[in-house]
């Protein structure tokens, strides 16, 4: 593969670990959306919803866009809001309110936007088990188009189409999709069908489809889909795109956010992505999509500066919350899962806590929130995040069937339940008894599987730049993992909140520097203190940080271990 594609070892080592052959290197290095994407109509229904929207857009009816109150709703909301809004279509954005109205569309907004003159509704990364509210709109005469990409329940809503790749009748392959993806495809659909009915004109110019693929992009990558395919090719155009900061919401706040240099999945994930969904968390849940629809530079910063003020209040929130959480672990022994609940808990922070939980314990956690009413008699709102092998969500749909859980669902990872208090305890018991078998085998079958071995001296900007030509990584498309042997940690002091910086020296002399994110008390961060002064094996992944015109390498260490 090397010597055939002209690459180094290295990256040809990194390529053959995710099972890219020998003849598909060049393709694989330069992704292309044009013989990647799929045709639109290969998913079931698309062809009838892309009629059902172009027909609305044709006649200027006013189309409601019903969206879920993640980074991937939001996303999904702009891209359909963007495509109508240059078809001059009227139309309105409404996102629920996580504690009030919960996920998914609800009767009362349904029939709030009909009073309000919509004739079409399309529920976008959510309604595909939404019975009630479908039926409320066709009731009020709606026409009804599901976007979606969730789990499919034992029924399909009415629904005038219904576009999901989970559907058992959808063949197309694309159940891998953000509904974001979805979306996009749908767009070009409807995209294909007004263009061939001469609808764009030189005073209502085609829309450029490709500009929304920074918002693609930011769904794909903070939905957590796999990053294979079509999504990989929508991640690599898309922070293109977005590096060019023509988006003036996202530029607005890329800056609250302070994004500097080269874009890449770890911004969208990690700063842009949590500071939008901190308006659903405990802020309007609607600012994120507002955002990625406004025009005006200076109602992008208000509202730009409203959720970065929110990502730091739900921080605190989220810290307080956790320390709690934590507080409890000291309680609990062996057992498989971990469920963590206290009264007055924010709902809209659970779902952090437990994956900062399963992180701390390796295990399958729950967090939930329970009404601060002090009685014991109320109900919790909790998420659940699993580890690879143990199917959560499957869990949870068999505890709504047997009525341990008032409602609830997911997939493997992760999944949410609304659960009475008194029958917290014996659907903890459920969860042991359930998952133990898979969260043993889970356990044991746990390894960290490294790439390749490097030296201190080689990690150089160059480096990370070709092993970077295999990215973006995320989501079945891993970040390459690399193991420094016999590398002396000559020092280790705790920077931020509990991280441990590190100085590292390999054999030969070089050096280079190291950082363990919240590893200060845990067991790494502790066993990384007391290894200092001696030769041990360092496992993590290359970091780049650009600052004062340089690039400087160092490594993100994920694990450690006494050099023999």
């Amino acid at each position: 593969m090397s010597q055939r594609h002209g690459i180094s070892d290295v990256l040809a080592r990194v390529l053959a670990a995710r099972g890219v052959g020998l003849d598909s290197v060049a393709g694989y290095l330069a992704p292309s959306l044009r013989s990647l994407l799929p045709d639109p109509y290969t998913l079931t229904d698309m062809e009838r919803a892309a009629e059902v929207i172009a027909a609305a857009t044709e006649a200027g009816e006013r189309i409601a866009i019903f969206g879920d109150y993640d980074v991937d709703g939001a996303t999904s909301s702009a891209v359909l809001a963007n495509f109508l809004k240059a078809a001059g279509v009227p139309h309105r954005i409404y996102i629920p309110d996580r504690i009030f109205e919960g996920y998914g569309p609800n009767p009362d907004a349904v029939a709030a936007l009909a009073e309000e003159g919509a004739s079409l509704l399309v529920t976008v990364d959510c309604g595909t088990t939404s019975h009630a509210s479908l039926d409320e709109a066709r009731r009020r005469g709606m026409k009804v188009v599901v976007l979606d990409h969730h789990q499919v329940g034992d029924s399909l809503p009415e629904a005038d189409a219904l576009v999901n790749p989970k559907r058992p009748d959808d063949l197309s392959g694309l159940d891998h999709l953000a509904a974001v993806g979805v979306v996009f495809l749908a767009v070009v659909a409807v995209n294909r069908l007004l263009r061939q009915r001469g609808f764009w004109t030189a005073e209502r110019p085609e829309p450029d489809l490709l500009a929304l693929l920074d918002l693609v992009a930011l769904g794909t990558v903070a939905d957590v889909v796999p990053l294979t395919g079509v999504n990989r090719a929508f991640v690599l155009k898309g922070l293109a795109a977005f590096g060019q900061r023509r988006r003036v919401g996202l530029r607005a706040l890329a800056d609250a956010a302070r994004v500097r240099g080269t874009p890449t999945p770890y911004h969208l994930g990690f700063l842009i992505g949590p500071r939008i969904n901190a308006g659903g968390r405990i802020g309007r849940a609607e600012l994120g999509a507002l955002l990625l629809t406004c025009e005006d530079e200076t109602e992008a910063g208000r509202i730009a500066a409203e959720l970065d003020r929110l990502n730091g209040e739900r921080q605190e929130v989220e810290r307080a919350t956790l320390d709690e959480a934590e507080a409890m672990l000291m309680q609990i022994g062996e057992e498989p899962v971990v469920v963590a609940s206290g009264e007055g808990w924010h709902p809209g922070v659970v779902g952090l806590v437990a994956a900062r939980l399963k992180e701390r314990t390796g295990k399958p956690a729950f967090a939930i929130a329970m009404d601060a009413r002090g009685t014991g008699t109320g109900t919790g709102t909790g998420s659940g995040r699993s580890i690879a092998g143990v199917d959560l969500g499957a869990a949870v749909r068999e505890a709504v069937s047997s009525g341990l859980l008032v409602k609830g669902g997911g997939h493997a990872m992760a999944a949410g339940i609304t659960v009475e208090a008194v029958r917290l305890a014996e659907f903890r018991a459920f969860l042991e008894e359930k998952l133990a078998p898979s969260v043993a085998e889970a356990r044991r079958e746990n390894v960290l599987k490294i790439d390749d071995a490097l030296s201190a001296g080689g990690l150089t900007p160059d480096l990370c730049q070709e092993i970077g030509r295999a990215g973006p990584f995320g989501a079945a498309n891993p970040e390459p993992v690399f193991v420094l042997p016999n590398h002396m940690v000559t020092d280790a002091s705790e920077v931020g909140t509990g991280h441990l910086r590190l100085r590292l020296k390999a054999p030969d002399g070089s050096t280079t520097s190291a950082i363990a994110f919240r590893a200060a008390g845990q067991p790494l961060g502790e066993s990384l203190v007391k290894m200092r002064g001696r030769p041990v094996h360092l496992a993590g992944t290359l970091q780049a940080d650009e600052w004062g015109g340089r690039t400087n390498v160092s490594l993100r260490v994920l694990d450690a271990g006494i050099s023999a």
